[in-house]
């Protein structure tokens, strides 16, 4: 493996540093997704339609306590792209310090009080009826592995700060990978049920925090951290968690959206809307892969470059990312658009299901080719240490318009209406986001 250097982030091509940076990104969350998928998959035909959307209703808790593994790694990895950009090798080390410990101590923090408060929790977030038991049961053991994902999840995104994508790659490859080997053998083998599934996600987890730790202590890594470094200093945590806060403010926001979702659509739809939902939100976190990749890849592009004052590769790199990533949103439309029905029939063989998510998912995928917009404009004021404009557009979609149109839409709707506020939320936050990010490259990066 060629060895790369983070000073490559601001020498090469862009068009070049930017498949170097977003192809192994792009591999790993679609293996992490094909995983997500698969999983889906398994549950669905081994164990019942029940059970996905019992693990649906699981899936916000655990993830937003993952995201804040991910919120403090991508708001300290800007710190590190620009700190490795102006030199200042130094506090890129303390940052990386900081990191570890903030996840540390607010995982296993949220991870007690989840467990204190398990059954209301889950209640909260839809775990109704026949849903209440198997959800419980997946939620309680995953949990236990949670610490391990902030970790990784953390850890990822430092890696890619260094310009070492293929890494970062492996280490989304990893659990993916173990977690489908393990469903395998602990629900298909050895009949676990909803145990299984869950054992093979928390361990799967511990996996991938092996390798990572490995990366960190290994010559492949240019941050080596000592003790001193984990001291937390109040400037800098200041500093991370206004950057992160974006991050995990949309993953909180994400959470709030299932607990209505799973609410509503139990309320309108029954088990079936909310398996429904489920089906649809695996191929929102599968289809969407190549985007999410070029949107990770293109963040150390640009915070290293900006930190550099290197403004006209700036541009270039938001002019470039934008274009892919519509090209590629557009094939996941087309895609979406024709295949439906055939998807849904992966998942499960229950006939009301089937009927129903067809429809449901051409809704939601109805605005894919604009996205790109969104997702490129709000990563680009995280990469360049903006904390209020990037928290901001990225609670957009979600917090200030897709979480309001479910709550009225469905008055005058119905069912269709909760569809329906997908594709509207993906038009006004692309719009407001383009003024934005053009008014921002006006002001800063044109000379």
């Amino acid at each position: 493996m060629t060895k790369i250097s983070s000073k490559d982030l601001g020498i090469q091509p862009i068009n070049k540093l930017l498949i170097k940076q977003a192809v192994p990104a792009s591999i790993g969350i679609l293996v992490m997704s094909l995983n997500i998928l698969v999983d889906t998959i398994f549950v669905g035909n081994w164990i019942g339609s029940t059970a996905i959307a019992a693990i649906n209703v699981v899936l916000p808790v655990s993830f937003f306590i993952a995201a804040l593994g991910m919120s403090i790694g991508i708001g300290g990895s800007s710190i590190i792209s620009r700190a490795l950009g102006s030199s200042n090798k130094e506090k890129a080390l303390k940052t990386l310090g900081n990191q570890i410990s903030l996840t540390l101590l607010l995982t296993i923090t949220l991870v007690v009080l989840g467990l204190t408060f398990v059954d209301n929790i889950i209640i909260s977030f839809g775990g109704k009826g026949d849903m209440f038991v198997p959800a419980k049961i997946y939620y309680t053991i995953v949990l236990y592995g949670v610490p391990f994902l902030a970790l990784c999840m953390m850890g990822n995104t430092v890696i890619r700060a260094e310009g070492k994508p293929k890494f970062a790659m492996y280490a989304m490859m990893i659990p993916s990978i173990s977690n489908l080997v393990l469903d395998y053998v602990f629900i298909n083998l050895l009949d676990f049920g909803m145990e299984g599934a869950a054992w093979a996600t928390s361990i799967s987890y511990v996996f991938c925090f092996i390798y990572i730790l490995w990366f960190f202590l290994s010559k492949n890594s240019e941050l080596k951290i000592n003790f001193s470094h984990f001291g937390l200093n109040p400037k800098l945590v200041y500093e991370i968690s206004s950057l992160g806060f974006a991050t995990l403010a949309r993953q909180a926001v994400v959470s709030i959206t299932y607990l209505f979702m799973n609410n509503i659509l139990y309320d309108l739809g029954g088990e079936t809307s909310v398996t429904s939902y489920a089906i649809v939100g695996r191929m929102l976190m599968f289809a969407m892969f190549p985007v999410l990749g070029l949107t990770q890849g293109f963040l150390p592009i640009a915070g290293f470059n900006y930190g550099a004052q290197n403004y006209e590769r700036v541009r270039e790199t938001i002019n470039t990312a934008i274009k892919y990533a519509m090209i590629m949103a557009t094939l996941v439309f087309m895609l979406l658009m024709v295949f439906p029905e055939e998807i849904t029939r992966m998942f499960t063989s229950d006939i009301d299901v089937i009927n129903q998510t067809p429809s449901d998912m051409r809704w939601v995928f109805a605005a894919t080719p604009i996205i790109a917009i969104q997702l490129i404009g709000a990563a680009y004021f995280q990469a360049i240490g903006k904390a209020i404009p990037a928290l901001l557009l990225t609670l957009l979609r979600q917090g200030l318009f897709f979480i309001p149109l479910i709550l009225i839409l469905p008055k005058f709707y119905g069912e269709l209406g909760v569809w329906m506020s997908f594709p509207i939320s993906d038009v006004l936050s692309t719009i407001v986001t383009a003024y934005f990010l053009n008014k921002e490259i006006r002001k800063d990066l044109i000379q």
